[in-house]
């Protein structure tokens, strides 16, 4: 029998796991709805049509398509346009594979005749590919040559059933040729040539790749219920195709945090208030909240004169604490980019001082209406930050900030934690193009944030932050010598968590060191002891496990003391 596993790239998280990550859970869900937030779920699958064409070709390739249920396969086999191109595919196998026996001496053997014909067979498929105008035609073709098509044919040449001296008159030959290679090209031809055209056909559903794009069908569908501006907040697993590796996963969560609908930068300055309590609620102290705006990105493009390679230069700035300015000259000047041009964007990247000071520096040197916007923007944000009485200590105006995600278009955000060879542990800005996708003619603008679980969980351990409370269950344990004294303590029992307190009675007759071994497992705090003499008197034996001590009370002194 095959041992149980799970998929690669997916975890199991344990009791004591979970604990720690219900903490970062509630921490993050406690500090959204202080701001208003509302929660939102969508579903796990979301229609293909949702999903496809939302993140550029490459995250296309990682969505995780949903086969439809039932025989899925026959609307393939129905569909006339498919069978019409396997046909042809078909067609032209016959046609190569007739070609192929020309000229092939019928005095070898049949080993030597197997060979020329394999080779012939390839140059002529070679040639067919070449006469094809139609480029899918053409990468399809290929597919037959280099991926399956020779192995069926090898199969073929050497059945024992197949009579090499005999051409194929068509695909639909009723001899035992013609029968063996519609089996074969049945096999292929449909399950495989095509698999990736096939895929509507097959699949009209996937999992769900990020919060934003639901999130973003939810609003267009729901327009006329939500009251705007619309704040939600969700938390929910994704999914992605992607290799797995350490530090990514095919499954994991995204805490997202938007309010849509609106332009203010009230929202800016409250996202970085959110961040702040974030970090401070899970007893992280030394942080920075990177902030930046897409207008200075645009500015610094402007004054380097990069029209026409804004993504590129955006790219490659992105990359700079990864491969520094060495590597982002190279990948510069590959992409066009001169030496004065590379050195003037350095200058400006360099600009040091207060936040203030740099964003003043910044607009000495700006010429272009987007330069100058982002860093009023910035300013504003500033000053409402100031307005607030808000700390912002841990504020960073960044200009190399340039976060990979394209759609953003105002401020842009990022979170990392000092002295800790982690990412960044959350990230965001503002996009004006939320719905546009669904054809929406009022297209929102938005902000949002997203926290990372995964890596504010792996900081948190290093930095060892987490609360004992989290790995506890229980608050207290009632432990019994005998079957009478377990059905005593059922009262006990029901007026601890009468009063809110996490209580569970050991349900076995065991000794009493197997049910204490079993407290300092689950590393509950307190246990009650109850035999025939705290039957009697109603003074309770309760142990402090941490502390070692024990005293006898009366379930009412016990229930004061763990209420506290």
């Amino acid at each position: 029998m095959e041992k149980p596993s799970i998929p690669k790239g997916t975890r199991d998280f344990g009791p004591a796991t979970m604990g720690k990550r219900q903490f970062i859970f509630n921490t993050i869900r406690t500090v959204y709805q202080k701001y208003g937030f509302q929660p939102l779920e969508t579903p796990s699958m979301e229609n293909l049509s949702v999903l496809t064409g939302k993140y550029g070709d490459e995250g296309d390739q990682l969505l995780f398509k949903v086969l439809d249920s039932g025989d899925y396969f026959e609307k393939v086999k129905s569909n006339p346009f498919k069978q019409k191109q396997i046909q042809k595919y078909a067609d032209q196998f016959v046609y190569a594979f007739n070609l192929s026996l020309v000229g092939v001496s019928v005095i070898e053997s049949d080993y030597l005749r197997i060979e020329r014909i394999l080779e012939k067979y390839k140059t002529i498929l070679e040639n067919i590919v070449q006469s094809y105008d139609d480029e899918n035609d053409q990468l399809i073709f290929k597919l037959i040559i280099n991926e399956k098509s020779l192995d069926i044919l090898h199969k073929l040449l050497f059945s024992k059933d197949f009579d090499i001296s005999k051409p194929l008159s068509a695909i639909n030959d009723t001899t035992s040729n013609g029968a063996l290679v519609l089996k074969m090209l049945n096999e292929w031809f449909i399950h495989r040539t095509t698999s990736k055209q096939l895929t509507k056909d097959i699949a009209e559903k996937g999992l769900r790749y990020d919060l934003t794009v639901p999130f973003a069908r939810y609003v267009v569908m729901n327009r006329h219920e939500i009251a705007f501006p619309f704040k939600r907040y969700q938390m929910q697993p994704v999914w992605r195709a992607d290799r797995p590796q350490k530090g990514r996963y095919r499954e994991f969560y995204q805490c997202d945090a938007d309010v849509v609908g609106t332009t203010s930068l009230l929202c800016e300055a409250e996202i970085v208030m959110m961040i702040r309590e974030v970090m401070q609620g899970l007893g992280i102290a030394d942080f920075t909240i990177k902030i930046n705006h897409r207008g200075v990105l645009k500015g610094i493009a402007d004054s380097i004169k990069a029209e026409g390679k804004e993504t590129a230069l955006y790219v490659a700035i992105d990359k700079l604490d990864k491969i520094g300015q060495e590597g982002v000259s190279k990948e510069l000047t590959e992409a066009g980019f001169t030496s004065d041009n590379i050195d003037l964007l350095f200058k400006l990247l360099s600009t040091s001082g207060s936040n203030e000071e740099k964003r003043l520096a910044l607009a000495a040197l700006f010429n272009s209406d987007s330069g100058q916007k982002g860093l009023n923007d910035l300013k504003e944000v500033f000053n409402l930050l100031e307005e607030a009485d808000s700390n912002q200590n841990n504020l960073e105006f960044d200009i190399a900030l340039a976060r990979g995600l394209s759609y953003y278009t105002g401020c842009i955000f990022e979170v990392k934690i000092n002295n800790v060879a982690i990412g960044s542990v959350s990230g965001g800005g503002r996009y004006d193009n939320l719905t546009q996708s669904f054809g929406d003619k009022e297209n929102l603008s938005g902000v949002g944030i997203s926290f990372g679980v995964d890596r504010i969980y792996d900081v948190m351990e290093e930095l060892q932050l987490f609360p004992k409370e989290t790995q506890r269950s229980s608050t207290v344990l009632i432990c019994h010598f005998d079957k009478e004294s377990m059905r005593y303590s059922l009262k006990l029992l029901t007026q601890l968590r009468a009063k809110g307190i996490a209580a569970e009675l050991y349900p076995d007759e065991a000794k009493i060191k197997k049910q204490l071994d079993y407290a300092n497992k689950k590393m509950i705090p307190y246990v009650m002891v109850i035999g025939e003499e705290e039957r009697n008197s109603g003074l309770l034996a309760f142990k402090n496990m941490e502390a070692g001590t024990q005293e006898k009370l009366a379930i009412e002194q016990i229930i004061g003391l763990l209420s506290k």
